[in-house]
């Protein structure tokens, strides 16, 4: 451990690591261009405005889940929202060369280097990321139980209720997790007790639960106005499979890399519904490329706005002096 923490800390590794993720960057971008200019962009002949509504939603999508995320630290500890909605979308950036489940990583290196308050120590980012998943999941078990209901497949109907059951599983697990951790058998234990002092009450959670609802609700809607944009199909349920799809993608351990596999799970359950599958490709890319657009965006208003903090100072110094 200590030879790999002093690895860690080199700046030759971190230096590496960097040039690693920079160059996959930088080849999945090539890559994407190249397909775009053979196969021409997905949203050319898309309705602007509806575009642009998609965008939006999007947007307060990414703000809803990093109010939602907040609220899983303690008070004394809990990051700026806009640093976490920073993660959120520097792991969508990230996820179109890395592979599944790296986007994590990305998150919890934004979060321990983003502005604001750095006392959330790194057991406890990624305590909360979990029950941010375990509260996706969740979230997704309404438009899971629709999108089954609305299905003619057997196959596909087993599926999503399995996302359901889960979102259910996921959410019982949430809930009933800090008396889990006042149990005497569990808080004996090291881990029991530091489990005990981090995990949110259920008051807390139950708060987040609601906001990443809300943020997975605006993702459905931005997904129902592209679809209408690009004049795939208007059926919001269509659109809640798809994003259920997407996401229940994500969730795999290992994937070639998750933009691509979310992309390729969304296009699938339109080509089931009976959308053509040149259409389907087209759509699941710009659905995909609007999301990371869109996280971009928030990662350079971040940067942006930690830029601005560093100067207020300096400038002020500068006056006094």
């Amino acid at each position: 451990m200590g030879r790999a923490r002093r690895l860690a800390g080199s700046r030759r590794v971190r230096i590496g690591v960097n040039a690693v993720f920079i160059t996959g960057a930088l080849a999945a971008a090539a890559l994407t261009i190249l397909h775009f200019v053979h196969s021409g962009w997905p949203l050319a002949n898309a309705d602007p405005l509806l575009v642009i509504a998609a965008g939006i939603l999007f947007l307060f999508a990414y703000a809803f889940k990093a109010w939602g995320w907040q609220r899983l630290f303690s008070e004394e500890e809990r990051p700026e929202a806009l640093t976490l909605a920073a993660a959120g979308g520097a792991a969508s950036v990230g996820g179109v060369a890395l592979p599944g489940r790296f986007d994590e990583a990305i998150r919890i290196a934004v979060v321990r280097r983003g502005p604001g308050k750095k006392t959330a120590g790194l057991g406890a980012i990624c305590l909360t990321l979990i029950i941010v998943g375990l509260l996706d999941s969740a979230a997704l078990t309404p438009m899971a139980s629709v999108a089954a209901a609305a299905s003619h497949s057997g196959g596909v109907q087993a599926g999503f209720a399995l996302v359901a059951a889960a979102g259910v599983a996921a959410a019982l697990l949430v809930l009933f997790l800090p008396r889990i951790a006042q149990l005497s058998f569990v808080s004996r234990w090291k881990v029991g007790r530091w489990l005990k002092d981090h995990t949110a009450c259920a008051r807390s959670a139950s708060q987040a639960w609601f906001l990443i609802s809300v943020s997975w609700a605006l993702r459905g809607l931005a997904v129902f106005v592209l679809l209408n944009a690009l004049s795939v199909g208007a059926s919001f349920t269509l659109a809640l499979a798809f994003l259920c799809a997407s996401a229940a993608s994500a969730a795999l351990p290992i994937a070639p890399a998750g933009a691509a596999t979310q992309a390729g799970a969304g296009a699938a359950i339109l080509i089931i519904g009976g959308i053509p599958k040149a259409e389907a490709f087209a759509f699941a890319v710009a659905a995909q490329g609007m999301v990371i657009l869109v996280g971009a965006a928030v990662v350079a208003a971040a940067g942006v706005w930690a830029l601005l903090g560093r100067i207020r100072p300096s400038r002020a110094t500068a006056l006094a002096g």
